[in-house]
């Protein structure tokens, strides 16, 4: 192993060497060791299924595609909240060697458009609706064919390459409802089985690489349009595999995952990971609900959740929290965000998971770099993201000249290893910009490494502030706001500033119930962090702009706060 030198490199080798094989063929092996464990609960949907069950709809359902017409390579897009049925297109697509296409749920009809053209969907799969979110309405708007009697395929200048469309209900266990003609039923693919043989199903998985690209996710798009981020067998399923090890996972575990399946952490660090070790996954709702979060984790024993800080926060501030049976509970994730050591503290003491693990990366990794570990120090589980993954190299480099910094010094964070994307799909000039020569994936994230690998994030490498020439890094002012006892959550960012050039701003979402003032915080602060550091602008607010991971969407509440200002300045 690599000691950290020269500079601020390292890299991790493995006891256990990588997997050599595909999603099907690995998941194959887990169904035949574990055939009557729970596979999969979903509390919404009152439907559970052993991994023999598992197996056997996933086999169906990837007959099914076959025999409309569906096979190896082919884009095949959902667009969905959690449920039974996302699980088995996930597995039936990697069983027949098709990419599946994660779709936000919450996109509207420009967003869900830009992602069908940009990842050249052929085939998309969808609910009817959700809350607010007619499905059917704003698919049908652009793709009005739909609407006329039922054709082979469909037609449309605008989506040249779809040409089926499917609807399921989660709640409806016939799926029959049929909202216009030219939309197939979720019971007319399982019906297409059918015309195809096992055998057939078998020499489609036969003839698949552990290097076929196999999924397309979208970047969160935090800042501008979404990515196209190309993955394959070997980069998510190791990836699951090597974080369940890391999580100590077996067949006896049970994950409660309320974050999304279209993402990453859902898919891979949930779904995959699970079903990599004969574990149990809970899906506690179609969208995260912090009560129904934390009454299927103790209904169901759940041994583990994921999640990001804010739905931590939120699941932490229930009102039935003391009444809940949470002893069964362990360990989980907390990643997507940076997490404050505050909070870190109240997850494992109130939350009953001493085990909880701190994790990062990005999509365009598969996604997990870096995860603390149940045997990390009290210090470097609270201010690091642990180290990374075994058979993946880090390095932080200057920014601008690309050196590799010495250790301690921020700089950007860049990867290496069997985990990097394809690239993005269709722009190679993206890609390019991402994925160095030398295969570096720049990150575009800030942070320090010390000796032994242990990484500490600062921020965004667009989110650093500058302010009368001191670099400010919000990350740090954030974890401290937050020890206020009256702060729910906190973000920091920049804004204009005509002298400095930036100044400070701080949104502060209070617990409920509490009241505190500017200038409280301010005094707050004094003292313990730099004087140029401290707030110039604080606002109290009652939520956040999110992606729905639960990202923070620092980039609109800039733009919030810099018309506002002008605003005041007017006046």
């Amino acid at each position: 192993m690599n000691q950290g030198r020269p500079g601020s490199y390292f890299h991790r080798g493995g006891t256990q060497p990588l997997l050599g094989t595909t999603i099907p063929g690995h998941l194959a092996e887990v169904a035949a060791r574990f055939p009557g464990h729970d596979a999969v609960v979903c509390a919404h949907q009152q439907r559970h299924l052993s991994y023999a069950a598992l197996a056997d709809q996933v086999d169906r359902l990837a007959r099914g595609l076959l025999g409309v017409g569906f096979t190896k390579g082919d884009r095949i897009g959902i667009w969905s909240t959690n449920n039974i049925e996302w699980l088995l297109l996930q597995l039936a697509t990697a069983r027949i060697g098709a990419v599946l296409v994660n779709i936000n749920p919450a996109y509207r009809s420009r967003e869900l458009v830009h992602a069908l053209q940009r990842a050249e969907v052929q085939g998309l799969f969808i609910i009817p609706a959700f809350r607010s979110s007619d499905y059917v309405a704003m698919l049908v708007e652009s793709l009005p064919e739909l609407t006329r009697p039922a054709a082979t395929t469909l037609a449309n200048p605008q989506l040249p390459a779809l040409s089926r469309v499917v609807i399921y209900d989660p709640h409806d266990p016939d799926h029959t409802r049929r909202p216009y003609p030219g939309f197939l039923i979720w019971p007319e693919v399982m019906a297409a089985a059918e015309q195809v043989t096992q055998a057939t199903l078998e020499k489609a998985s036969a003839s698949l690489d552990r290097d076929d690209a196999i999924n397309i996710q979208f970047t969160s798009g935090t800042t501008g349009f979404p990515k196209a981020v190309v993955l394959t067998h070997h980069n998510i399923l190791n990836n699951a595999w090597f974080s369940a090890r890391a999580m100590h996972f077996t067949e006896q575990d049970r994950l409660c995952v309320p974050v999304p399946f279209y993402h990453c952490f859902g898919m891979v660090l949930a779904n995959l990971l699970c079903l990599s070790v004969g574990a149990c996954l809970v899906i506690p709702c179609a969208h995260f609900d912090a009560t129904a979060v934390m009454q299927a984790i103790a209904k169901e024993r759940c041994t583990a959740v994921h999640g990001v800080p804010t739905m931590f926060i939120a699941m932490l501030e229930i009102p039935q929290f003391r009444t809940l049976e949470l002893s069964s509970m362990r360990t989980g994730i907390m990643a997507g965000a940076p997490c404050p050591p505050a909070l870190l503290q109240r997850v494992m003491n109130d939350l009953h998971c001493p085990e909880i693990l701190i994790g990062y990366g990005e999509t365009e990794a598969s996604p997990l770099t870096h995860l603390t570990t149940r045997d990390d120090s009290a210090g470097r589980r609270i201010k690091s993201v642990g180290r990374n993954l075994p058979h993946q190299e880090v390095k932080v480099v200057d920014p601008g000249s690309g050196q590799t910094l010495a250790l301690g010094d921020v700089g950007e964070i860049c990867f290496r290893g069997y985990h990097i994307m394809q690239g993005y799909y269709g722009d190679p000039e993206a890609t390019a910009r991402a994925i160095d020569t030398s295969g570096w994936l720049h990150s575009g994230d800030l942070g320090s490494m010390d000796a032994d690998g242990y990484l500490q994030i600062s921020g965004r490498l667009k989110e650093m502030i500058i302010r009368g020439g001191e670099n400010i890094y919000p990350r740090e002012i954030e974890d401290f706001i937050f020890t206020h006892p009256k702060v729910a959550e906190v973000a920091v960012f920049g804004v204009p500033d005509a002298y400095y050039g930036e100044q400070v701003m701080a949104w502060i979402q209070l617990h409920a119930g509490e009241r505190v003032t500017e200038d409280e915080i301010r005094a707050f602060c004094k003292g313990n962090i730099a004087h140029f550091k401290i707030p110039a602008y604080i606002w109290f607010v009652d939520e956040f702009p999110m992606t729905v991971t639960g990202k923070l969407q620092k980039f609109r509440m800039r733009e919030i706060a810099m018309e506002r200002l002008k605003i005041e300045a007017r006046d």
